[in-house]
């Protein structure tokens, strides 16, 4: 098999994204992951690349004409959107890249020229909605993402979502949109206070967001279990032509925002689930598109984990067989069964 090629999408007006003083979206997260690829030997096997900002009418397949202006708006000042989300004087050049990044890698991705991509972006975006920056996100990159790929001719494109916060925007701009699989696993109850197991989608959308909350303290075995036994199932019937990814490592043990207990280790295995996942009609192409994650350290080794699963690198995670959630897989198949016959019990 060919070496892989890999992309890394980075860029230094990502780090002059103001989001408030002692704010944790900062800066030193986009080091931590560059330090972390750095140190673990990883750099001369990806591509680094100069992302172009994402174009108005790129922005326009997934916001409204009105959510754009306002964000533009704040160029050159400081605007506090709502008292977790905030845009500096040069915030809105930051969050037309970070948007770009994901346009351009699902472009060479489906072009061929890249197998996947890797885009350590800031502002996050998967909390922003059509029509609101939220959540410290301003546009939502990875929803761009999949409504270019649809409109580069993708059928049908996934969305595999991490993070411990849902991404309550990206389920609410395809929640009717039968093309685009929507699958979260987050904590539940907990900001934003959606994705809800009875969050299915609406009209012939209906049973293409699949959303998987858990309770606290879920660990590497945990997530493992969840990822082999739910989510790749899911993806292999819905049978994507692109993967993308909202990859946010908040999850983590160490993470001050949450109460998950996922390691690196964790963090590689859910990747290969996802590319197990992908491995039909997409042949294991796929964007990784950054999201939360609050711990340095954290992000530095959970970076470099999941960028050696996208490099190829098998994962021998070793982990247990997680016995502790049992009756909440039978639950999540019983309820996400009546729409994916392969998870039915």
């Amino acid at each position: 098999m060919s070496a892989i090629r890999l992309g890394l999408y980075d860029h230094p007006a990502f780090r002059e994204h103001d989001a408030g003083p002692g704010h944790p979206e900062r800066p030193a997260r986009l080091d931590a992951a560059r330090r972390g690829i750095r140190e673990a030997g990883l750099e001369p096997r990806v591509e680094i690349l100069t992302p172009p900002p994402a174009g108005r009418e790129e922005l326009r397949a997934v916001h409204t004409a009105g959510h754009i202006d306002r964000v533009a708006a704040t160029e050159g000042r400081t605007h506090r959107f709502d008292p977790d989300t905030q845009a500096g004087p040069r915030s809105y050049a930051a969050a037309l890249l970070a948007a770009g990044s994901v346009v351009d890698a699902v472009d060479r991705v489906l072009a061929g020229s890249l197998d996947r991509a890797f885009c350590a972006v800031r502002p996050p975006g998967h909390h922003a909605e059509a029509d609101r920056a939220m959540g410290f996100c301003l546009f939502n990159n990875v929803a761009v993402g999949a409504a270019r790929a649809l409109a580069a001719g993708a059928l049908r494109v996934a969305v595999v979502d991490f993070d411990v916060h849902h991404g309550n925007g990206t389920q609410d701009i395809f929640y009717d949109d039968p093309r685009v699989l929507y699958v979260s696993t987050h904590a539940h109850p907990f900001y934003p206070g959606t994705g809800g197991l009875d969050e299915v989608g609406e009209g012939s959308g209906q049973g293409y967001t699949v959303n998987l909350p858990l309770p606290g303290t879920m660990g590497d075995a945990e997530y493992a279990r969840i990822y082999r036994e739910l989510v790749e199932p899911v993806l292999l019937a819905f049978d994507p032509g692109l993967l993308l990814v909202s990859a946010g490592f908040d999850p983590h043990r160490d993470d001050p925002l949450a109460g998950m207990a996922v390691t690196e280790r964790g963090f590689a295995a859910i990747a290969q689930c996802c590319l197990d996942g992908a491995s039909g009609s997409a042949n294991g192409r796929a964007v990784f598109v950054l999201e939360g994650g609050y711990d340095l350290d954290g992000i530095a080794e959970s970076t470099a984990a999941v960028m050696r699963v996208l490099l190829g690198e098998t994962v021998e995670a070793g982990l247990d067989a997680a016995p502790r959630i049992d009756r909440l897989i039978g639950l999540f198949r019983q309820h996400h069964g009546q729409y994916w016959p392969s998870l039915a019990p």
